[in-house]
């Protein structure tokens, strides 16, 4: 029996639609059907676009016909976080109240995509409004389920594009990460996933109406790509990277720099400022570091990241300085138990005054200052997304034992949202059943260089996904 078309990576699909090998409506089709058959076990993707995306597939079937030139991606299935537009469909954060709040035109990525052929098949779940914790459990859709064990958060808050991807529903998916949201998805479902450099991919982050974020969020917030393999991941970088005059912060950076000379040095921090890590988060950093010296790169143990604690704390002081006007409107939105996450965390750090807020301004751009001179030193840094294996859905959100919790295993994702520079993430096999995973860091605009450290991993400890979603063990 051929292998069905889902299988396939995103590569492979895109070669066969424009070879004419295979029909972008046939390759459609088997996305739309395995979404029919696996999303009522997982509940990843919230709101189906089959007919538009059946559209679009007839649309590329006869620009094919005509004998135009189809894209990188022609044909390709991706999924949409629930945080960005896609024209004709509500963009509804996971809150009920948003439901019907339908898009007037496609977010810059997800233009971008389009572009390159690929055709949204769906949206994806997130935790509500993205505040509600780290599990992509949202108001309006429920639950989603990790689908290697459903007792098993699937991280977040991009949750639904990473098991979307997994279990074959999609070939890419489209997420945002501003501390993790994609790298710790990406290590709990066994999929790769990038976080790109503040400014390297054009984005929209408006919620409502015409009025932007403030500077933190303006920062912070960057949109990525889920693939089940480093290549897939490559070909979404280089369709998504450039400018676009809705974005003004987009910076017209090549993707790809010049080579670096001699053997390319990567640190290696398995246990970010020393607080702990789970032995099978070691051994997953230990079987990347291993993988990357027989690829030829110099691997080195260092100390630590830069200051870890004081760049944890002033990404706290300002984000949440900025957030603290707007959370007596927001925290009605996010449902029973929903403001327990950031409540939590606002209890404990109260609002900088303004001297405060501008002292911490000079800090921010002193902490970048000194991961550079790191990563000047080391082009590429190795460690953890999330210092323990796939924890339980809603931990964060318990109590504050177990906020902080979750807030230290991210520790590393925060850390280099904060400063703005790329990750890779990238699985490394599988411990006791579950995903194991690492993120590869690097230098502000070379993406490319953690995408090429990234392959060379996966080229030594393979690829997990797709994968059929798993009952409770």
């Amino acid at each position: 029996m051929p292998e069905p078309l889902w299988r396939m990576t995103a590569a492979a699909q895109a070669a066969a639609v424009r070879g004419g090998e295979v029909s972008a409506a046939e390759l459609v089709e088997s996305h739309l059907e395995r979404i029919a058959e696996v999303n009522p076990r997982v509940n990843a993707v919230t709101q189906p676009m089959a007919g538009r995306a059946r559209e679009a597939a007839a649309l590329t079937d006869r620009r094919r016909a005509a004998g135009e030139e189809l894209g990188p991606l022609a044909g390709v299935p991706f999924t949409v976080k629930e945080t960005t537009p896609v024209e004709g469909v509500p963009t509804t954060f996971g809150v009920p109240r948003f439901r019907d709040l339908v898009a007037p035109a496609d977010a810059p990525p997800v233009a971008r995509l389009r572009a390159a052929g690929a055709i949204p098949v769906g949206h994806s779940n997130m935790p509500t409004l993205v505040l509600a914790g780290m599990h992509t459990r949202s108001e309006l859709f429920g639950d989603t389920a990790n689908p290697w064990d459903p007792a098993r958060t699937p991280g977040g808050s991009s949750g639904g594009d990473a098991v979307a991807v997994a279990t074959g529903m999609a070939a890419l998916g489209l997420g945002n990460d501003s501390g993790g949201s994609i790298r710790v998805p990406a290590q709990f479902c066994g999929v790769a996933g990038l976080k790109p450099t503040t400014g390297r991919f054009p984005a929209d982050h408006r919620v409502l109406g015409p009025d932007d974020p403030g500077p933190a969020s303006q920062a912070l917030v960057t949109d990525g790509p889920f693939a089940r393999s480093v290549a897939d991941l490559r070909l979404a970088y280089e369709a998504l990277a450039g400018t676009d005059p809705r974005d003004p912060r987009a910076v017209p950076v090549p993707a790809y720099g010049p080579p670096l000379p001699g053997p390319v040095k990567v640190a290696v921090v398995a246990d970010p400022g020393g607080r702990g890590v789970h032995p099978a988060v070691r051994a997953a950093v230990a079987d990347a570091a291993a993988a990357l010296a027989d690829a030829g790169y110099e691997v080195c143990e260092v100390a630590d990241v830069p200051r870890l604690d004081e760049t944890l704390d002033a990404y706290d002081r300002i984000t949440l300085t900025e957030f603290a006007p707007a959370w007596p409107a927001v925290r009605t939105l996010l449902g029973e138990g929903g403001d327990r996450y950031i409540r939590f965390a606002m209890d404990r750090t109260p609002p900088a005054t303004a001297a405060e807020l501008v002292a911490l301004a000079g800090t921010w751009l002193n902490l970048r200052r000194s991961w550079a001179g790191f990563l000047d030193a080391y082009p590429l840094l190795l460690g953890p997304s999330f210092t323990e294996p796939p924890v339980e859905p809603g931990l964060e959100s318990r109590d504050r034992a177990g906020r902080d919790r979750v807030a230290s295993g991210m520790r590393l994702c925060t850390a280099t949202s904060f400063v703005g520079v790329p990750a890779v993430a990238v699985p490394t096999g599988l411990r006791e059943g579950l995903p194991a995973g690492v993120q590869i860091i690097g230098r502000a605009f070379r993406e490319d260089l953690c995408l090429a450290a990234a392959q060379a991993v996966e080229d030594r400890l393979g690829v997990l996904t797709p994968v059929d979603p798993r009952t409770a063990r």
